[in-house]
């Protein structure tokens, strides 16, 4: 890793370090649960699709379908507000990686790997997944074009109402997944600083005990005289 990327004199100690204290973190652990709660408020839908053997009764598909409508069609307001929380969370990942340090690259550099993942599950599966429940694709013309596409042979598999429906909730899964996995990488910075913490001062204890056990030293003079 090039040195203008990397300070490797920089450790966990160091005054300039920006590890789990700094506001920093902060900055990506609040999203992190704003996001988390916002996936536990939509697990109510999901059990049905995903972790219940029942067959799915049709009044809960319709009243799913009313619940994501009025979600997507949300005031613009709304979706710039989860814009910004997404774009909160990118700065405190390149406040940290900015002149980052060994730790920094290994538990910072983790964890924007995995926040670049959850934003593409949420763009590419769950975002698609509300527009097309939204414009109500399944009784649209290009639907129904390839359906008969899909019966004549001529394309593959085009997945139904309740099989995206279930591809969107397992998609709420994934993503929760995901963002623990970030909490998971930001605690381990915390566990990894403290136990360096602790080996630094056990190392000044032990070098503060032989340099008065040392001779010469003026602890050591004074308990011979």
């Amino acid at each position: 890793m090039p040195d203008k990327f990397v300070d490797w004199s920089k450790t966990t100690t160091s005054k300039d370090y920006r590890g789990s204290s700094s506001f920093a973190t902060f900055m990506i652990v609040g999203p992190i649960f704003f996001f988390l709660g916002m996936i536990f408020t939509q697990l109510p839908y999901d059990y049905p699709l995903l972790w219940t053997s029942a067959p799915v009764d049709p009044a809960y598909i319709v009243d799913l379908e009313t619940h994501i409508k009025f979600l997507h069609q949300s005031p613009p307001l709304i979706s710039r507000m989860l814009s910004i929380m997404i774009g909160v969370g990118f700065l405190g990942l390149f406040i940290k990686l900015f002149k980052a340090s060994e730790a920094n690259m290994l538990f910072d550099g983790a964890s924007l790997v995995m926040y670049l993942i959850g934003v593409g599950i949420y763009v590419a599966n769950i975002v698609k997944g509300l527009r097309m429940v939204s414009i109500d694709y399944w009784n649209s013309e290009d639907y129904l074009r390839a359906k008969a596409e899909e019966v004549a042979g001529q394309q593959n598999v085009t997945l139904g109402k309740e099989d995206s429906l279930k591809v969107l909730a397992a998609s709420h899964t994934i993503l929760a997944l995901v963002l623990i996995g970030v909490l998971v990488l930001q605690a381990g910075q915390w566990y990894a600083e403290r136990k360096d913490l602790q080996e630094s001062e056990k190392a000044h204890a032990d070098a503060q005990l032989q340099a008065e056990q040392a001779p010469g030293s003026p602890k050591l003079s004074k308990k011979k005289q």
